[in-house]
Parts: C-alpha cells; sequence; structure tokens
C-alpha cells in the first residue's frame, strides 16, 4: 500500500530499450487462456513446494498486476467511480499475465493526510448493511455487523468468475490494515467502531487485528463464512489474510488462516491461503513460520535487489507492494522467477475502459516509472515457463556465472543475464545436446541457436545487449 515512488539500479537500461516484437513468441508459445472452472482448486506442489498446482503434477506459475479499486470502487467523489473490471480484465489479457490480488478495502472514507494533499477517498460497496437507526461518522445510516448486503458477495462471485473464464488465479483479500493504522480518518469511519454500528461494540481500532475481544472474532468469522459461501466452489480462488496489518497482528492471522483451512475442510474444497508483510516492523521469519501455504514477503533478506533461492518453505509471491509501495523494474521480475519465486506487481489503476487507462496519482507521473517494461516482463517469464517442465526445475545459481538460474541439470535451463557481454553455464551433468532459445526478457523476442553439447562449462556470447535471457531444452 506504501506509494513510493522506486526505479531500481539496471531499470534504466529496460526503459531505454524498445519494446520490440509481439508479446506472441516467435518459438510458437502461446499462453493457455482457458477457463479455469474444470481445472480443479490450486495447492502447493508436494515434489516442488515453490510452486502450485492443479492437477498434482505439473507446476502452476504465476504472475500479474493488481490494483486498489478491482473489486470496491474507490475514488475522490461519493459515490466513486465505477471501475470496469471487464476491461481489466482485457489489460491483464494484453500482458499474458495470470494472478490478481482482489483488494478489499474496509473504510468507506478516510484520509491519508498532506502525504496525499489532504484528499478524502470514498470506497463502496461494503460487506454489510446500512440499516441505522442512527447515522455514522460519515452521516449514512449505521452498518449492522450481523446483516449482510448481498450485492457486495454477488460482486465478489461475479467477478472471482470472470476472471477463471480468462484462465486468472484470484487471491480474494480478506482483511486490510494499512488503511485503518495509517489514514487520519482510518479508524473514525471503519465499520467497527463503536459510534458506526448498531452492534453496541466495545473496541479500540487494534482489537480488530488481535483476539483480545471475543465479540469482534465472532463477527469476522461469520464474515469469513459469508466469503467463502460466495467463492470457495470456485476453482481459481486462493485467499490472503490481510494486507499490511502490521506484527501485533501475527497470532491473529495464523488464527485467520487455521479458520480458513479448516471451514474450506468443511466443506470439500481447499484453497491455498497467503500472509503477507506486516508493516510496519514485521519479519519475514514470522511469514516462513505461520500456517500459510504462501506468502509475501518485505525486502529482508534481498527480495527488492537479489532474492534468495527459494528454498522451498513457502510459495513465494514476491509484490512490489510489500518491497516498493510502488516500484520495481524488468531486471527485479526476472531475477524473482529465477530464484524460484513469483513476481506480482502493484498497479497504479484506478479506472479503466477499453479505450482509456486512468493513473492514480499526480498529474506529472502518471504511470509507475518502468511500468509497462514490468508487465510485459512479467508476460514473458510466464511464457517461459510454459516452455519448460517447471515441475522439476530448482533455483541452482551456482550452475551460471550470472546466479540467476532455474534448472533441471543434464535436462533444462533458464538462466538470467543482468549484465555482460558472456555466459558460464555449467552442463557437464548433461549427456546430449541442448538447443538454445535466447529471450528478449521485455519483448518476448526469442532466436534460436545452434544446438550445444553437453559434459562441460560452456562460454557462451550474447546474440545481442544484455539483459537476456537463455532457455536451455533438449534436441528434437
Amino acid at each position: 500500500m506504501k506509494r513510493r515512488i522506486f526505479l531500481a539500479h539496471g531499470a534504466a537500461a529496460f526503459v531505454a530499450m524498445s519494446c520490440r516484437g509481439k508479446l506472441a513468441s516467435s518459438a510458437g508459445v502461446s499462453f493457455s487462456t482457458e477457463s479455469l472452472q474444470a481445472a480443479g482448486p490450486l495447492r502447493v506442489l508436494p515434489k516442488n513446494p515453490r510452486y502450485f498446482t492443479a492437477d498434482g503434477e505439473r507446476a502452476v506459475y504465476v504472475t500479474g498486476s493488481h490494483t486498489w479499486a478491482n473489486l470496491q470502487d474507490q475514488g475522490l467523489s461519493d459515490p466513486p467511480p465505477v471501475f470496469d473490471f471487464e476491461a481489466y480484465l482485457n489489460f491483464l489479457g494484453r500482458y499474458g499475465h495470470n494472478f490478481i490480488r482482489l483488494w478489499r478495502w474496509e473504510v468507506p472514507r478516510w484520509n491519508y493526510g498532506p502525504a496525499r494533499k489532504g484528499q478524502t477517498s470514498f470506497c463502496q460497496p461494503h460487506p454489510w448493511l446500512r440499516t441505522g437507526p442512527g447515522e455514522a461518522a460519515d452521516g449514512k445510516p449505521k452498518f449492522d455487523l450481523t446483516r449482510f448486503d448481498e450485492g457486495y458477495f454477488a460482486r465478489l462471485r461475479e467477478r472471482v468468475l470472470a476472471a477463471g473464464k480468462r484462465g486468472i488465479y484470484v487471491s480474494v483479500m480478506l482483511f486490510e490494515g494499512h488503511c485503518l493504522q495509517f489514514a487520519e480518518e482510518g479508524w473514525q469511519f471503519h465499520p467497527f467502531h463503536p459510534n458506526n454500528n448498531v452492534n453496541n461494540l466495545q473496541m479500540n481500532w487494534q482489537d480488530y487485528y488481535t483476539l483480545a475481544n471475543q465479540a469482534v472474532w465472532e463477527l469476522q468469522t461469520g464474515y469469513l463464512r459469508r466469503v467463502m459461501d460466495a467463492v470457495n466452489d470456485l476453482d481459481n480462488v486462493l485467499y490472503e489474510v490481510c494486507n499490511e496489518a502490521g506484527p501485533y497482528s501475527t497470532q491473529w492471522q495464523y488464527q485467520v488462516i487455521r479458520f480458513v483451512k479448516e471451514e474450506a475442510r468443511r466443506r470439500g474444497k481447499e484453497h491455498p491461503v497467503g500472509m503477507t508483510f506486516q508493516y510496519r516492523g514485521g519479519k519475514n521469519e514470522d511469514l516462513f513460520s505461520s500456517p500459510a501455504d504462501w506468502i509475501s514477503p518485505n525486502p529482508e533478506g534481498g527480495f527488492r535487489d537479489d532474492p534468495p533461492p527459494n528454498d522451498g518453505r513457502k510459495v513465494v509471491l514476491n509484490d512490489t507492494d510489500h518491497l516498493w509501495g510502488e516500484g520495481g523494474n524488468p531486471v527485479w521480475v526476472w531475477k524473482t522467477f529465477t530464484r524460484g519465486h513469483h513476481p506480482l506487481f502493484m498497479d497504479r489503476i484506478m479506472e479503466i475502459t477499453r479505450k482509456v487507462i486512468t493513473w492514480a496519482g499526480r498529474a506529472d507521473q502518471p504511470d509507475i516509472p518502468g511500468a509497462e517494461q514490468i508487465r510485459r516482463a512479467m508476460g514473458v517469464t510466464r511464457r517461459v515457463a510454459q516452455m519448460v517442465q517447471l515441475e522439476a526445475m530448482l533455483p541452482l545459481p551456482e550452475l551460471a556465472s550470472t546466479g540467476y538460474l532455474l534448472a533441471e541439470p543434464g535436462r533444462q535451463y533458464v538462466t538470467f543475464i543482468p549484465e555482460g557481454r558472456e555466459l558460464d553455464i555449467d552442463l557437464r551433468s548433461t549427456k546430449s545436446a541442448l538447443r538454445p532459445t535466447w529471450v528478449h526478457p521485455v519483448s518476448g523476442e526469442m532466436t534460436d541457436g545452434e544446438p550445444l553439447p553437453g559434459g562441460s562449462w560452456q562460454k557462451l556470447p550474447l546474440p545481442g545487449p544484455a539483459p537476456m535471457v537463455l532457455v536451455l531444452r533438449p534436441v528434437g
């Protein structure tokens, strides 16, 4: 949620490149866009727990852009402008993305203060009916936290269904913790504030993200069951506990994960549950130690500049939202992919139609620097993932001079070369020739080379300027 701008070292080389070629591969590889509704729900792949799987055998690699208004409409007017979700799906399809976080926003009105120029933002719809009696702080009827707004849950289901028909997985965000902590009016307008509902709650704002108040927890579990009523039967669902509540929320988040998993087992269809960076002050070890299936870390340990090789403890969705707030570059995308993680991009889209995209933010900086290259690069990583048998591949940085390599030694390799003119790669375990395909990391343009013999280290000159990607696969 943090909206800082950062263009990391090395990104300028990509921004200067022309995005030559179309997103269709010259090697004939195309994206799978079939409906996911018959594919089965995702789960962690047992033989390679860096990835998900739908069939228990093949790896599912996920990547994509997400944005704040893709479930609830948001804006500076009341009511806010309606977000065109179909156009958003078209936008994702153009880049070959297959994953979104479907954002939850808890507060109907808020103000982040001078850092956001003091502008008041509005959001609707919300999970509960505004029945009154009495008015909430925003002048509208108070919420009844025991009665659900069925329009909200109908929209939730419709959007997950629509994404599934486009081959897109959806992580349903259950709670949102940043606004309540950091917006000047976050708690003042929150539905659980005692002045904003008819349910006689006695609580402070941190009770919402701890287990200190049993009445709050009972209302939250009622909401969780209603979310699962709406979407748990759909195959393209994942869950995310909460966006950027602080480290005080750790045990509450663990309990939400356990509750959702138990409830899903009872319903007969389980889905991956994720835990994301706790802002501020959270530790990645609390994510790795959690009962979550997937996590999104903070920069600790190098996830922003030099992601560590995934050791298989968790599926890691490496999200720019938790690394920069707003930022990233294609170098980071490819480093993330070749270290066994999945890159996600916090995109600035606030309004999108079939002809026009409007970016949130300053008029003189309408898009995040380098955003177009990031979107394209994520799509190219997905296409490369479809070229290989990813379920058999491990991050093995020691086999390439660049240190960024996925490999099934002896059979298939994907190497990222961020700089330099040549690549040294260890093919000593390879008994037969491999076919090289050089890939432009942003445009996706591909060029096949002559077969390479195995049995030794190979020194390969790059066919063009770095950055570059090399894919090695068996001949024939």
